[in-house]
């Protein structure tokens, strides 16, 4: 499968502190890659580089098969969409003439933008002053902008940060709804259940280097000790190796109705990031 996105040996110094240390990945097309760590870890500065925002220090990118001296050129940023800690909006102008605004400056047509704001669950707040509207509906509008020309490539930084449970499960679906259509998604979080949810594949960046790279599923079976865990009737709780040997104990407490709930073992994303790390996703 083609990459949309290919970096070998980015490195990024800052004075004396290496934030990104040899980093190498791929992201392919068509896919929702997660970029996950704590505060601190590296995430948002390489965002910034992928974007063109910042240059990278060393190492060879390709984004959308351009290489990174032409991440500044309106062609570049025509097929990109970013939401990051620096997209602002324009706090005296309505949700509606904000990506109006931003409709006109990506030739994307008008009639995208209750689209959009249908999306994000934002369409009866469209004529709502952006001043007025709380941390989590500017998010939201961020994100409306960020899409409104429907790029090949987005870039979401902590994209559901500030947004409350229920419309975090909406933008969701409509980020699931947007790739199904094509677009790749690059994103960053440190919610785990966000990642399982949304990544086919999934990096752990600490301290600047990444430690893992695979898809959810592969990570947790990796990770597992595929122990059977067994609860009784009786409130005993039981962790019994996966092996031939002990499938006689495991078939008795079957067939004599012990069983309350019995699963293997499949530790979270956290759990594995805080084995391989040391720290938690906080």
């Amino acid at each position: 499968m083609e990459n949309a996105i290919e970096v070998t040996g980015m490195q990024k110094v800052f004075g004396k502190n290496t934030a990104i240390k040899q980093v190498s990945f791929n992201v392919k097309k068509g896919e929702i890659f997660g970029l996950l760590g704590p505060s601190g870890s590296g995430k948002t500065t390489t965002i910034k580089i992928l974007t063109g925002e910042m240059a990278q220090t060393a190492g060879d990118l390709k984004v959308l098969g351009m290489e990174s001296a032409k991440f500044g050129t309106s062609e570049f940023k025509s097929k990109i969409g970013i939401l990051s800690d620096n997209s602002s909006l324009y706090e005296r102008l309505t949700v509606y003439d904000n990506l109006k605004l931003f409709c006109k400056l990506y030739n994307a047509p008008l009639n995208q933008i209750d689209v959009m704001l249908r999306e994000v669950n934002l369409y009866d707040e469209r004529s709502k002053t952006v001043s007025k509207l709380s941390k989590g509906m500017k998010q939201r509008v961020l994100l409306a902008k960020a899409l409104i020309h429907k790029p090949e490539l987005v870039f979401l930084d902590e994209p559901t940060s500030a947004l409350d449970p229920g419309n975090m499960v909406h933008i969701h679906r409509g980020l699931q709804k947007l790739n199904e259509a094509g677009t790749t998604i690059f994103l960053t979080t440190h919610n785990m259940e966000e990642a399982n949810e949304l990544c086919d594949r999934v990096a752990f960046l600490h301290n600047g280097e990444l430690q893992e790279l695979d898809s959810p599923a592969a990570l947790r079976y990796k990770y597992s000790t595929h122990a059977f865990h067994v609860e009784t009737f009786e409130g005993e709780r039981l962790v019994i190796e996966n092996q031939p040997k002990k499938a006689d104990q495991v078939r008795e407490l079957i067939a004599s109705g012990q069983v309350k709930a019995m699963h293997t073992d499949n530790p979270t994303l956290g759990q594995i990031f805080l084995k391989v790390t040391g720290k938690e996703l906080v």
